[in-house]
């Protein structure tokens, strides 16, 4: 027999026992109650989009009130989508968020196709846009006013995504606990940004919103590219959704970790771009990557805090994807390694660390307003889906119990603009999207090859059951049904 024959019968027995000893299985535990729900909500939602997308809002947008409009539009869409999802939360009580639902409403393809651009594009490209206004926040002021070191800035970036990965993989309660400080943190750095603009405002400083909505500027084919770069920065109010068989007493703690979260989200980001607007004229802010290093006049520590912010973005965005593909990969249309748990420390440990090559690659070829577009189109168009498969799930199956219930209105307008925006964003940017749509598709091939019907040589299954792997990390399969 092989090494790994033999060796992994002896180590799954040595984990049995150990486990019967302590009474315990190996799955994943339910440890986050509301505050750490919506703590990750916020922390997942304010990151770095909103000190950096006003530029690409603004630009996109052409005027102040215009912009303004495209950020609480945007926001209201997003509470729209996130009242969806609190319905889906509570009606499939499965952990795995877009997947999930696309596997429940409209069958295993579209299901197959979020992991696949999940774990090749959409993840990659959001955890290193994430990296890099990290990296950018945290070396930029010490080169001011000249420009930082493209490569110092990836580099600190590529450390960060090493530290969140870390504490991953380490403890899932440590990674709760460091979610509730961060957002503690960023919410301290909004308000620190928002008081010097709301006291400016009320001393009369307002020649900035005067003819505030000119459209002159504004183009049909650079509309979307501005709702884009809003919806962006509100983009994470589904996170939660990755990670319900962890939540504690889910059909309560969703549905109003989420209401609570987003209110308190659109209300900061208005304020925050009213504060922009104040001290900041729209040439000034154009002329930033980093807008609230130049708007706030605590600029020793604005920089640290938003940099703080962004990690706390970055370290949802890390606990709650990998769970996405862990589930895919028990229900068997992901492969195998990535539905194991460590068996002491109860993480999804191979999912992270598989996700961890693809990122850094990504991190070091990206540049951050192309990552925006080129993540978008995917994105945006599976949550479309997922919305869809609400709607079309509520009319097949009307006696289904619901515990939360989202007005038929706002599924469908969600819905409408969310594949309007998309189909759009094709003529906006055909080159970052159109690359996208085909990454997506290339994906079909793969289920018919891989999932629907194996049909690769049998030697290459143990490409997708990997046992050494296996053995050096530590893990198996779930022991316990969580669902």
């Amino acid at each position: 027999s092989t090494f790994e024959d033999t060796l992994l019968p002896f180590f799954l027995q040595l984990n049995s026992s150990k486990m019967l000893k302590f009474n315990l299985k190996v799955h994943l535990h339910r440890k986050i109650g509301l505050l750490p729900a919506v703590s990750f909500i916020i922390g997942s939602v304010v990151g770095s989009g909103i000190f950096i997308a006003p530029k690409g809002v603004l630009m996109n947008s052409g005027s102040v009130g215009l912009s303004l409009l495209v950020w609480a539009l945007s926001g209201v869409l997003s509470l729209f989508g996130a009242l969806c999802y609190a319905e889906l939360g509570t009606t499939f009580t499965k952990s795995g968020g877009h997947y999930t639902y696309q596997l429940e409403t409209l069958g295993p393809l579209p299901a197959f196709l979020q992991l696949w651009v999940e774990f090749f594009l959409i993840r990659p490209t959001v955890t290193s846009y994430l990296s890099l206004a990290f990296g950018r926040y945290m070396v930029e002021p010490f080169f001011a006013p000249c420009a930082a070191p493209t490569e110092l800035i990836k580099l600190v970036s590529i450390l960060g995504v090493t530290f969140v990965v870390a504490v991953n993989c380490w403890s899932v309660t440590l990674a709760s606990r460091t979610q509730v400080i961060l957002t503690l943190i960023k919410t301290l750095a909004l308000v620190i940004i928002i008081i010097p603009g709301i006291i400016a405002l009320a001393k009369g400083k307002t020649e900035n919103f005067q003819n505030g909505f000119e459209v002159d500027l504004l183009t049909l084919d650079k509309l979307p590219l501005a709702f884009y770069n809003g919806l962006y920065s509100y983009g994470g109010w589904f996170y939660l959704n990755f990670v319900t068989e962890e939540v504690i007493n889910p059909k309560r703690n969703i549905p109003l970790a989420i209401i609570c979260s987003m209110v308190t989200v659109i209300t900061l980001y208005v304020l925050i771009n009213v504060a922009y607007y104040t001290v900041l004229t729209p040439a000034e802010l154009l002329l930033s990557d980093a807008v609230a290093l130049v708007s706030a006049g605590l600029a020793s520590v604005i920089p640290v805090l938003v940099a703080l912010s962004c990690l706390g973005a970055l370290n949802g965005s890390i606990f709650g994807s990998p769970r996405v593909l862990f589930v895919g990969a028990r229900d068997g249309l992901w492969p195998a390694i990535f539905s194991m748990i460590h068996i002491r420390r109860h993480t999804p440990l191979p999912a992270l660390l598989l996700l961890y090559p693809l990122i850094v690659l990504m991190l070091i070829s990206g540049e951050i307003y192309q990552l925006i577009n080129f993540a978008s189109f995917s994105r945006w168009l599976f949550v479309a889906l997922v919305t869809l498969g609400l709607l079309i799930h509520r009319y097949r199956f009307p006696l289904h119990p619901r515990p939360f219930k989202v007005p038929l209105v706002l599924a469908v307008t969600f819905t409408v603009v969310c594949f309007f925006i998309v189909g759009l964003s094709l003529y906006s940017d055909p080159w970052n999207t159109g690359r996208s749509c085909a990454l997506t598709l290339t994906g079909v091939p793969v289920y018919y090859l891989t999932v629907h019907r194996f049909r690769l040589p049998r030697s290459w299954r143990r490409i997708f059951s990997n046992k050494q792997l296996q053995i050096l990390l530590e893990v198996i399969q779930q022991e316990a049904r969580t669902y």
